[in-house]
């Protein structure tokens, strides 16, 4: 038996609760939030539509060394807009290839337009280390029958 290619869903994620925030929205209110629920990135979203995310790297170059104010600027003048994404049906290596050719850390899963949520650096891990394990005891599994 062949070992299954582990997909972003459901392999890296699943069961995600998807927390996204308006361009509109003030900076202190969605750190606040990110701090809160312990997330490293959040979609940005407008009509429906991902229009950029906001991460902890956009935190700290885009606002704190940029000098701007958390409690008044909006996160449309600090977000990386028109992220990168990944489908829910490509493979956990696409991700982990795209995330190191350009140094990201997350990346939104957008099916059809639809936004599905966030996959991060370490979903990709654990899914990898799951596969290699699976793998492993396959293998094992193999050479032992002959």
């Amino acid at each position: 038996m062949l070992p299954v290619e582990h997909t972003i869903v459901p392999h890296a994620i699943h069961d995600q609760q998807l927390v996204a925030f308006a361009p509109d929205a003030v900076v202190r209110e969605v750190v606040d939030a990110m701090a809160k629920r312990r997330f490293g990135a959040v979609p940005v979203v407008e009509d429906g539509k991902l229009v950029g995310i906001f991460t902890e790297r956009d935190v700290l170059v885009r606002v704190v060394a940029a000098r701007k104010d958390p409690e008044t600027t909006r996160l449309a003048e600090v977000m990386t807009a028109n992220p990168d994404t990944v489908k829910s049906s490509d493979a956990v290596l696409h991700a982990l290839e795209l995330m190191n050719q350009h140094g990201y850390r997350h990346l939104p899963v957008v099916d059809g337009g639809r936004l599905i949520g966030v996959v991060s650096i370490r979903d990709l891990y654990r899914s990898v280390k799951e596969q290699m394990d699976s793998d492993i005891l396959l293998l094992a599994e193999t050479l032992i029958q002959g």
